[in-house]
């Protein structure tokens, strides 16, 4: 007879477990795309793990964790049997996020890829805003630089690969779309991603409690304060 957590196991997406150094572990359930599913699972496996006495510290990514453990505690293969637990037993949809509003400038000097974006996808300029602001958002991880937002979401009619060369210089609000997803520039920092508008919103500030605005889970809804040519 299968118990209830053989059922659990069942029913957890595959995973794979790979050496990241002596004191870390790489959980990966990436498959041959992005699945918000799966990215449930990580937010609510990252949370019950953290809470286990040999971890030091999670961090969770795109369809993947890193759980960094104490070598001097158990054992690597101890380790890992504590993360195959911990998969097993999550439960997707534990994690609640906060909505937010972020108003953008789109377009003009702040969004100067805007047109180049409308162009390679078949599309107006408005249409292209159209499509960004009518999607919702959720923030899948934070990553990349401190207070970095990947967002799922956006609407594949204005997807579009990353720059051939990346910009030595992006400044932060700048709220851009790389391949399948958009973003917010946290800080300002070198970036291969297109630059579609401007958000005056902080995305990242050190001298607050929680520097990084946003957190996985979150709800993000883009809003129009302007566009230019």
């Amino acid at each position: 007879m299968m118990s209830a957590r053989d059922k659990t196991v069942e029913s957890a997406p595959p995973i794979r477990i790979a050496h990241a150094g002596s004191g870390a572990l790489l959980l990966d359930a990436a498959g041959s795309s992005f699945s918000d599913q799966i990215q449930e699972h990580i937010w609510a496996f990252s949370r019950e793990i953290s809470k286990e006495a040999c971890v030091t510290e999670v961090v969770p990514g795109m369809n993947n964790v890193l759980v960094i453990y104490d070598p001097l505690h158990p054992t690597a293969g101890t380790v890992r049997d504590i993360l195959l637990h911990n998969w097993a037993n999550a439960t997707p949809g534990s994690v609640s996020g906060r909505a937010f509003e972020i108003p953008v400038h789109y377009g003009g000097e702040s969004g100067e890829d805007l047109a180049a974006i409308a162009a390679f996808c078949g599309l107006s300029s408005e249409e292209v805003v159209r499509r960004h602001t009518q999607a919702t958002y959720r923030v899948a991880a934070i990553g990349a630089m401190p207070g970095f937002p990947y967002l799922s979401g956006l609407d594949p009619a204005i997807a579009m690969p990353r720059r051939d060369s990346p910009r030595a210089r992006v400044s932060a609000g700048a709220v851009i779309i790389g391949g399948s997803q958009t973003g917010v520039m946290p800080t300002t920092a070198p970036s291969g991603w297109h630059i579609i508008g401007q958000t005056e919103i902080k995305l990242f500030d050190p001298d607050r409690v929680e520097p990084a605005l946003l957190a996985p889970g979150d709800i993000i809804q883009f809003t129009v304060a302007g566009i230019e040519e």
